[in-house]
């Protein structure tokens, strides 16, 4: 089943890589829009970063779960728009500590990723939708990466309901590895985000996860972002478990900034 994952996430990947299309004036009109990032919600973006655009998502976390501490850092998802509706992602090696045992393992860095987000439509009733497609491999510390090379599928929408009100969602399927087993783990997320002034908009959001093995897991997550300039943004967010198997609490902070990283 493994390498089959893995056949069918680089192959979609070098579909990406491919020599690119159907540019248009709304790549230029894309390029001055303000920045929408997929971070601090666990639902993304229902959108893609403009082609030529690098985009850098950054942040850090602390996690409660069962009596440990664990702190996280820097949580860097770099995005590449490489079509108007195609972009490359690279997930840097996030540094995890345990406060509790910081020798005893759970620390050290994760493992990298990479992946491809394609924005799909139009599409009828003023959704806009996306699909993203990754893969990580293990080239993280003992205890905190996984050992194998884990896969994922994540189909976001958003519609807008009115000047100030959006709703949002997403619907995932992820086959990360524990235990040297796969546990196929479907999620889903929904949300409500608020615009309260121009540049500052805030969220609420439920997000669950339901594995093949292991109890369900359920979020609830509040944060807001505020863009202090058009492209540059800070985020704010924190999340409380709602089920036995879910972490205690999350809270975290965040930049992300975005530049022209080159013209087609």
């Amino acid at each position: 089943m493994l390498t089959r994952i893995s056949i069918a996430l680089l192959a979609f990947l070098l579909v990406a890589l491919a020599p690119l299309q159907g540019q248009d004036q709304t790549a230029t009109t894309a390029a001055s829009a303000p920045i929408a990032t997929d971070r601090p919600a666990v639902t993304n973006s229902s959108v893609v970063v403009p082609s030529g655009s690098l985009q850098a998502e950054n942040g850090f976390l602390e996690t409660g779960t069962q009596g440990q501490s664990i702190f996280d850092g820097p949580e860097t998802l770099l995005r590449l728009g490489v079509a108007t509706k195609t972009e490359l992602r690279f997930t840097v090696p996030d540094y995890y500590y345990n406060l509790n045992a910081a020798g005893d393992g759970g620390t050290g860095f994760g493992d990298l990723a990479i992946g491809v987000k394609q924005q799909l439509g139009p599409t009828p009733g003023g959704f806009d939708v996306s699909a993203t497609l990754f893969l990580s491999f293990p080239t993280g510390a003992d205890g905190v990466s996984s050992g194998e090379y884990d896969g994922g599928l994540q189909v976001a929408w958003s519609r807008g309901l009115s000047a100030k009100w959006t709703a949002a969602g997403m619907l995932s399927m992820y086959w990360p590895t524990q235990g040297r087993a796969r546990n196929l783990t479907g999620e889903s997320t929904i949300l409500l985000d608020r615009q309260l002034t121009g540049p500052w908009d805030a969220f609420v959001e439920y997000a669950g996860d339901f594995p093949e093995r292991g109890g369900s897991r359920h979020l609830l997550h509040i944060g807001t972002a505020l863009k202090i300039a058009k492209q540059q943004q800070l985020d704010f967010h924190f999340g409380v478990g709602l089920s036995p198997a879910s972490v205690d609490h999350f809270i975290g902070i965040g930049y992300s900034f975005r530049f022209q990283a080159f013209h087609r």
